[in-house]
C-alpha cells in the first residue's frame, strides 16, 4: 500500500512538472519578419567592403534616413508617400553629393527612385526576406560592390536592425536575455523533483 501511494504521488508530480507544448507554440527553421506589401524601401550599396567605404555608407544611411523619416512620419497612404519622395528625390541626392564632398572623397554615385529595385534572398538569424523587386530609393556608391545597408522608409520601419532581425532599440535586451543555457529550464525541473523526492521518502521512512 505504502509502494503504491508513493508510485501515485510520483505520477502526479511528473505529469504536472513537464511543460506543456501546442502544435502552434514552436516553429522550425527561418521566420519571415514582416514587411507591408505596400512597402517603400532604401537600398545603399558601398563602393566596397573596405572600411572607409562601409564607414561612408553608414554616414550617408544615417544622413538621408533621418532627413526621410521626417518626410513621412506622419503620412498616411503609400500614394502621398511616393508623391512626395518622386518630388524630393533631388534632395537625396544633395545629401549624398554634400557627404561625398565633406569626406573629400571623389567617387561617383547613384540615386533612383524605381518601383523595380532588385533585393537578394538574405537570412539573418531566424529571419528570411525573399529576393525580388521592391519598390526603392536605390543609393549606389563608387563601383556598388561592397555589403549593402536597407530599411523601409514607408512604413517608417528603420529602427529595425533587419541586419540582425531585431529592433536595434532592444538588441542589448536581446543579448542579455539570450545568455541563459538551453537546458537551464530542464535541470531546474529535475531537482525539484529530486527535491520532491527526498521529502516523500522522509514522510515513510
Amino acid at each position: 500500500m505504502k509502494k503504491a501511494l508513493i508510485s501515485l504521488i510520483i505520477i502526479t508530480i511528473f505529469i504536472t512538472a513537464s511543460p506543456i507544448t501546442t502544435t502552434g507554440a514552436t516553429t522550425t527553421g527561418p521566420e519571415y519578419q514582416v514587411i507591408p506589401d505596400e512597402a517603400i524601401r532604401l537600398r545603399i550599396l558601398a563602393n566596397s567592403n573596405g572600411e572607409a567605404d562601409q564607414e561612408l555608407k553608414r554616414e550617408i544611411r544615417d544622413k538621408v534616413n533621418e532627413e526621410i523619416t521626417t518626410w513621412v512620419e506622419k503620412l498616411t497612404s503609400i500614394e502621398s508617400a511616393r508623391t512626395l519622395i518622386e518630388r524630393r528625390i533631388g534632395e537625396v541626392e544633395k545629401i549624398v553629393a554634400e557627404t561625398l564632398e565633406n569626406a573629400e572623397v571623389d567617387q561617383a554615385y547613384q540615386v533612383k527612385y524605381d518601383d523595380r529595385v532588385e533585393f537578394p534572398t538574405k537570412l539573418y538569424g531566424n529571419f528570411i526576406y525573399p529576393a525580388g523587386t521592391y519598390e526603392a530609393i536605390l543609393i549606389t556608391l563608387g563601383a556598388g560592390k561592397g555589403d549593402n545597408w536597407w530599411c523601409v522608409l514607408f512604413p517608417p520601419l528603420c529602427f529595425l536592425d533587419f541586419g540582425n532581425g531585431t529592433s536595434t532599440a532592444s538588441a542589448a535586451d536581446a543579448g542579455q536575455e539570450t545568455s541563459a543555457q538551453p537546458g537551464t529550464q530542464e535541470v531546474e525541473v529535475e531537482f525539484f523533483l529530486l527535491k520532491v523526492w527526498n521529502q516523500i521518502k522522509s514522510l515513510f521512512s
